[in-house]
């Protein structure tokens, strides 16, 4: 690591090569290319991985006797293979070479962030000392979608002859990528066609098994000396192979540009003919390296936040792997916000609620991929209608995993990897999901001011959760209180009660309050509404007074379980036995997977007070301390700084962090009120995914809500900045160990507003523009206004 916009690996690990297969994959928001060597097929060291966003396909699987159906994102057709071998004039040709090769004396991997290019250098001795010299040139054109292109630049030391290069487009591949799940079906390419075309074009088309998606990869393969290729076509994938002179001032180079279509792109087309013919007419490398360094510039400028020191290198590297999962291009798209971004198999590729933790930040800086993403959620309105339907309830169910159509995607079965056994997967049972929809919707339009959305398809899903949530309630006449039963909250841990013969519990306290929040806003949201709209919904729905005024019962009486002076992460939570921690980690060391060390002892996390994640916490990420506290109030419930302050401390203790996402939240919400130990949660979410420290779990593919709630907690968490009606609201906490930092966003018509953050001092620097001026609320509710073309300085003490 070498400068903060580069991101180094010197010396080749193939303990590690997973990981930087991930950390260096490069895309563009439509498509995306692990970082593996062009020399490697898939193998157990290495997997090279090329998805395309919200590519997916179902297969049917035989697990422990049942038959279960998957949904994942599909691995496509393998571009980058390159093979090579020296043959040297005075000598037979020597093996094909890779990092594996006992020649190999050099190796290094240089990702340049501020670029979006890829080198890898490799240097190769044989035991005549003659020497060859290979760099490798990548990237994910992220100017023109559809591109992507890779350079091999061959020279020789100490020998003359020549190097023979098969160019391979490889589409026998599989999903193999994750272990745990290679006892499931993975073969999803079918009906491949091969050829060649004009120009030294290789295509391989084929499609999905189901739904069918067809799709098509095109090469132009370019060779300088210019040589003419001897062409094979397999039932699955083309070889082009070359015979490149090489000598000690004659160096040799390949050039691989490919273009990829499929039938989710509009207009619709033959993909195979708009890939050959898109593959034929791009530009020359250097022609696309300098459009994609541009179009890069161009993010980096919208998406700038500056943090000095080792904390702002690994944001940076954060923001890049995030803009490559989800750039404006995404908003073509429809698609969600996939938890694994596109590095890897891992989840299935499937959308969660990681979109929670990802929108915050894109809403300040590309609001209209938020505005898209969205819209991924309201074009599968239909489907969770649906379930709430076939569920017994009314309104819109959203699923816990969502994929291509809408429908719950959750595995019914998982692996826990320690006992080797299969078990009920209950997860789908977290119904706060569509809290978290609502919550993005309504903190988009407030943020971005998009009130068209808000009062058109946004209402249609923050209304539809709200019904969701009120005919889910079930009155309990001896408490006076509405109740949610058999759910799971973010814990994920407890998915029943000790000895419980069904699943889920009762009244998880995130659960409900976040349902009273959507319901509170439903009604506030119907009451904004012009006439004409309200009427329009209230019939399309079939809305009368009589269910919203159950609605305004419901969001005043949910129960909200308390235990020994903290919120009680549900009903019953404070029964349950105390965890040994210690011995637990005296015994194994690393216990984030609680679940899997006590379920292959025969014994199950459902009897003890121990948390996966931030569950209970995660209130004071939703919520500033003053919202949070009105809300309990609208419930009857008294929540101040001391009882809030003692839940943090309960549920630190009893926590085994088992998700990438709770040291995020932890941190969050210990820098909020000034904790001790917030750095110490805030660094190992910075560190998650660069230091893999869940153990392997990143080379399956980075943690895109980690990784963006850590961009989101300098931005919003550290600053105190929430954007809305009433202007940009900023209360900055001191932490220590980011003193100063500086970022742009886009707010209240203004592009390209600067933030910048010193201790005890805000700067504010407002473009020119026709806009008017900006106000900022400082804390104690002081109000000042920035005209445009403007920079102020405030104190903040």
């Amino acid at each position: 690591m070498t400068d903060r916009w580069s991101w180094d690996y010197d010396g080749y690990d193939p303990g590690r090569e997973r990981l930087l297969e991930a950390l260096c994959t490069l895309g563009n928001g439509r498509f995306a290319t692990r970082g593996s060597a062009p020399e490697c097929a898939a193998d157990a060291v290495h997997y090279p991985g090329t998805y395309l966003a919200g590519c997916y396909d179902r297969l049917t699987s035989l697990v422990a006797g049942e038959r279960v159906e998957n949904e994942e994102l599909v691995n496509l057709p393998n571009w980058t293979l390159l093979r090579y071998r020296c043959l040297p004039a005075d000598g037979p040709a020597g093996d094909w070479l890779t990092p594996d090769s006992e020649g190999l004396r050099h190796y290094r991997v240089h990702l340049d962030l501020r670029a979006g290019v890829l080198t890898r250098r490799m240097l190769f001795r044989d035991d005549r000392g003659r020497r060859l010299l290979v760099r490798h040139i990548r990237i994910v054109h992220m100017g023109d979608a559809r591109l992507a292109v890779q350079r091999s630049m061959f020279r020789a030391y100490g020998w003359s002859g020549a190097v023979e290069v098969e160019s391979v487009l490889d589409g026998a591949v599989v999903n193999a990528g994750v272990e745990r799940y290679r006892d499931l079906e993975g073969r999803h390419l079918t009906d491949h066609r091969t050829g060649f075309g004009p120009e030294g074009v290789a295509g391989v088309s084929c499609r999905t098994a189901d739904p069918g998606v067809h799709l098509a990869m095109a090469v132009r393969t370019v060779t300088r000396p210019v040589r003419t290729a001897r062409q094979t076509a397999t039932s699955t994938g083309t070889v082009q192979t070359y015979r490149l002179p090489l000598g000690p001032r004659r160096s040799a180079t390949v050039v691989k540009t490919l273009a990829l279509h499929s039938s989710l792109d509009r207009p619709a087309g033959d993909p195979l003919t708009e890939a050959v013919d898109a593959a034929a007419r791009a530009p020359a490398f250097p022609a696309l390296l300098s459009a994609h360094r541009s179009s890069w510039q161009r993010l980096w400028e919208q998406g700038e936040l500056h943090v000095p020191g080792e904390a702002g290198h690994i944001l940076r590297l954060h923001l890049f792997h995030l803009l490559q999962t989800l750039s404006p291009h995404t908003a073509e798209l429809d698609v969600g916000v996939p938890a694994r971004g596109l590095h890897g198999e891992a989840y299935r590729g499937h959308v969660f609620w990681d979109e929670l933790f990802v929108l915050p930040y894109l809403t300040l800086h590309f609001p209209e991929v938020v505005r898209a993403l969205l819209m991924y959620r309201h074009r599968r309105l239909p489907a969770a209608r649906t379930a709430a339907r076939e569920a017994g309830g009314q309104g819109a169910m959203f699923p816990w995993q969502s994929a291509s159509s809408g429908r719950e995607e959750t595995q019914e079965l998982h692996l826990n990897p320690r006992s080797g056994r299969w078990l009920a997967d209950h997860s789908h049972l977290q119904r706060h999901v569509g809290s978290a929809i609502a919550l993005n919707v309504w903190r988009y339009a407030q943020a971005a001011g998009d009130q068209g959305f808000l009062h058109g398809a946004g209402a249609e899903l923050l209304l539809e959760v709200a019904r969701y949530w009120a005919g889910a309630a079930t009155y309990d006449a001896e408490r006076d209180r509405y109740r949610l039963r058999g759910v799971m909250g973010p814990d994920e841990y407890h998915d029943a009660y000790p000895d419980a013969t069904t699943p889920g519990i009762d009244d998880n306290a995130y659960t409900n309050a976040t349902a009273a929040w959507v319901l509170a806003r439903g009604l506030e949201l119907l009451a904004e509404l012009s006439d004409a709209r309200r009427a329009e919904l209230t019939e399309r729905l079939s809305l009368d007074a009589g269910e919203l005024s159950h609605w305004e019962d419901v969001s005043r009486r949910l129960y909200v379980p308390f235990h020994r002076g903290v919120i009680s992460q549900f009903e019953g939570f404070g029964e349950l036995a105390e965890l040994e921690w210690d011995r637990y980690r005296d015994r194994y060391g690393d216990i984030r997977r609680l679940d899997r060390i006590l379920e292959a002892e025969g014994d199950t996390v459902n009897r003890y007070q121990a948390s996966k994640q931030a569950d209970t916490l995660m209130l004071g990420h939703v919520f500033r301390p003053a919202e949070l506290y009105a809300l309990f109030g609208r419930l009857g419930y008294a929540l101040d700084d001391e009882v809030w302050r003692a839940t943090v401390a309960y549920y630190l203790r009893r926590t085994s962090h088992g998700s990438t996402l709770s040291s995020l939240v932890h941190g969050w919400v210990l820098a909020r009120q000034q904790g001790t130990g917030a750095w110490e949660f805030c660094r190992e979410a910075l560190l998650a995914d660069v230091a893999d420290v869940q153990g392997g779990t990143t080379g399956e593919g980075i943690h895109l809500g980690a990784m963006a709630g850590t961009l989101d907690l300098v931005e919003r968490g550290i600053t105190g900045l929430e954007a809305g009606p009433e202007g940009l609201r900023v209360a900055p906490v001191a932490l220590r160990e980011i003193p100063r930092f500086a970022f742009t966003l886009s707010f209240g018509g203004h592009q390209g507003v600067r933030l910048r953050i010193l201790p005890g001092r805000l700067g504010v620097r407002v473009p020119a523009s026709p806009a008017g001026p900006l106000t900022v609320v400082l804390p104690g509710e002081r109000r000042v206004t920035v005209d445009p073309g403007e920079e102020h300085w405030f104190r903040l003490r």
